[in-house]
């Protein structure tokens, strides 16, 4: 894969959901190392948002943090009219933001299942939505990069809503990005595996546990967020210009060497 160059993509814009923390804190370091100005939406944790634009700034990017509650169009409005304002346009909207509620079908509750599927995939399909009506006005191209999951394929028992969510992020991203592929809109879903962020952090803190994870993995170790996030900025870039409706698998090889999480 080749990589992205410090600056290639000056004068570009992304915004980044849920980019305050675990991957997608990585992937905005990711956008910005690369030159890309980045809009980091967040709900929790202000205080990390800001530390966060302050590394940026300092070391000459731009950045800017914005309280939106992307399962709401409302929310997803304010971070692209944020984006055009602060920074004149938009090239990229990266739908990451997402939560966990562990449930098999015999547990799930439906307000539990309705909130995951409000932040995990309702979100991306209006932050799909609104990024390509923004794309086509400018008369750009872009590209909308969903941060799906190695369960968008693989079966996670007793992780239904979740895995359910990622299912739906997977044909959002091929129908979607079949309807986009005339105006020059991307569309690509990048699926982590096993990554070292706070909601693996029991496993990574128990070695047992970690040595068995890890010893499922081909590549032998639980990714480091950075590693998804040069991944996306690899998307974003000229780099990926030809892949469309499709999904990057960034897992170490756990999908085919693992009998499952």
């Amino acid at each position: 894969m080749a990589n992205v160059d410090p600056r290639e993509l000056d004068g570009t814009c992304a915004v980044v959901t849920g980019g305050n923390g675990g991957i997608g804190a990585a992937i905005v370091r990711s956008l910005a190392h690369a030159g890309v100005a980045v809009v980091i939406d967040y709900v929790a944790r202000p205080e990390d948002t800001a530390d966060l634009v302050q590394e940026i700034t300092s070391a000459g990017g731009k950045a800017v943090g914005v309280d939106a509650d992307v399962s709401t169009v409302a929310g997803i409005d304010k971070l692209i009219h944020t984006a055009v304002d602060r920074f004149g346009r938009l090239d990229a909207f990266v739908n990451n933001a997402g939560i966990e509620k562990r449930h098999s079908i015999l547990e799930v509750e439906e307000d539990t299942f309705d909130e995951v599927m409000a932040v995990n995939l309702k979100s991306a399909v209006f932050g799909t939505k609104r990024a390509a009506q923004r794309f086509i006005e400018q008369g750009s191209g872009g590209v909308v990069i969903n941060i799906s999951s190695v369960h968008e394929d693989w079966p996670m028992p007793g992780n239904l809503s979740y895995c359910v969510s990622k299912g739906g992020m997977r044909m959002l991203t091929r129908t979607a990005g079949v309807e986009l592929g005339r105006h020059g809109i991307r569309v690509v879903n990048v699926a982590p595996g096993a990554v070292d962020t706070p909601i693996n952090e029991e496993t990574m803190k128990d070695d047992a546990l970690r040595q068995k994870l890890e010893g499922s993995i081909p590549l032998r170790h639980v990714a480091d967020p950075a590693e998804i996030g040069d991944v996306v900025a690899f998307v974003m870039s000229d780099n990926a210009r030809y892949m469309t409706a499709t999904t990057v698998f960034v897992d170490g090889g756990i999908m085919q060497g693992s009998a499952g999480l």
